[in-house]
């Protein structure tokens, strides 16, 4: 890093990548800060600086080889930091740049007093990790599969059998046990990793619930889709329609696969059904309606907000939201760690949730290869009025954007 580079950082501040840092810090301090940054994206931390961006410079003797130590001894799992001694950024007054990338054995924890403590960024300041931030990091970073969890005071009979029944015949062409076969059922169910096994007694797993709960939002709150429809540009508090959309993801079926209820997919598409109104044009003397948002697209972005979301994320629902110019689905949760938003554009496959997508797929909700994004989405927007859906990520959300009509310049 050139001193122009460094001192462009200084102007900046503070962020969640940088931290500046006296270097007169202890040890096991200096181990915190570089703990919460590995645990976001990586980053940097400079020593030499007061916290108002002001070059103090570095004093301490043998500087690199001292981080270098600490991070070995203080840091778990061990990292090997990038080190660049910028001289002279005053007269007289170096800093220290501890670079640090995100490596593969994230999660990292602090080593103090016999004690591991795991940090996190947010913003410009470090906090210790929450039971439920520690979960969602385990999860994004493939260890622990959300949806594999037990659900607390569940049983088979807060699962819906009749969906259940549906799913083995119909969907998947097989064979179901009769109702009264209880022991049958359920371990025929945590083969499917539809339910599990917790002190000692089978319960449905998180996906298990989401999928073919006969209640889902009772043990799961955050299940459903909270469904709003605005008369303009901007959200109001005067909404045309504010629905909670709850049940389960799968409908229920007939034998012909007409649907007799409804999952969550089809109550979604019906909402944004009875909320907008179609345009008409004419083709050969005839009218020709055309609705306001392809179906196969609207449904492509549903869907994978409902597989793809971040169900560790307690108390927020997926928002869909219907403006006078738009529509927005919004998932709970920033985009798993390996996923960038033009590997998604790119037709990149990813599951945080693969038992969510095993099913789906079986539904033919989802299809094989698994990239609705570059497949269904840009290209359905393109096709139906020339515009470009935006793909919008942020630290704990994700939106998708779908134009009305192509914006005027």
């Amino acid at each position: 890093m050139t001193k122009t580079e460094l001192l462009e950082l200084l102007k900046n501040g503070e962020n969640s990548g940088v931290e500046f840092k006296r270097d007169d810090v202890e040890n096991h301090e200096l181990a915190k800060e570089i703990v919460a940054v590995l645990n976001l994206e990586g980053g940097a931390v400079l020593l030499g600086i007061e916290d108002d961006g002001t070059v103090s410079g570095t004093s301490r003797p043998d500087l690199e080889e001292w981080v270098a130590e600490l991070c070995r001894v203080k840091i778990e799992p061990p990292i090997v930091p990038h080190l660049t001694l910028v001289r002279a950024v005053e007269p007289g007054k170096d800093v220290l740049i501890v670079r640090v990338s995100q490596g593969p054995d994230k999660l990292y924890a602090r080593v103090h007093n016999n004690r591991r403590t795991y940090f996190i960024r947010v913003g410009s300041t470090s906090r210790e990790a929450s039971r439920e931030d520690l979960e969602r990091m385990f999860q994004a970073s493939g260890r622990v599969q959300y949806g594999l969890k037990p659900v607390p005071g569940g049983t088979l009979d807060d699962l819906d059998r009749r969906r259940l029944r549906d799913y083995f015949v119909r969907v998947l062409a097989g064979g179901a046990p009769d109702d009264a076969a209880v022991e049958e059922w359920e371990r025929l169910l945590r083969n499917l990793d539809l339910m599990t096994v917790s002190s000692g007694q089978p319960v449905p797993t998180i996906d298990g619930m989401l999928l073919f709960g006969r209640r889902p939002r009772r043990f799961l709150p955050q299940s459903g889709i909270r469904a709003l429809c605005y008369p303009g540009a901007t959200p109001d508090y005067a909404t045309r329609a504010d629905e909670e959309l709850k049940g389960p993801l799968v409908p229920l079926c007939a034998a012909d696969g007409s649907i007799t209820e409804s999952g969550l997919v089809e109550q979604a598409l019906d909402f944004v059904n009875r909320n907008t109104e179609p345009t008409a044009h004419l083709e050969g003397g005839r009218r020709v309606d055309r609705p306001a948002y392809p179906a196969s697209v609207l449904r492509e972005a549903i869907v994978n907000a409902l597989v793809h979301r971040d169900y560790s994320v307690a108390g927020s629902d997926i928002t869909l939201a219907i403006y006078s110019d738009r529509v927005e689905i919004q998932s709970p949760g920033r985009l798993p760690n390996t996923v960038t938003l033009e590997g998604m554009k790119a037709g990149m496959r990813y599951a945080r949730n693969q038992t969510l997508v095993n099913v789906m797929r079986d539904y033919r909700y989802v299809d094989f290869r698994g990239m609705g994004v570059r497949e269904k989405i840009i290209p359905g927007m393109r096709a139906h009025n020339g515009t470009e859906p935006e793909f919008i990520p942020e630290e704990s959300r994700f939106t998708v954007r779908l134009w009305k009509e192509p914006k005027r310049s």
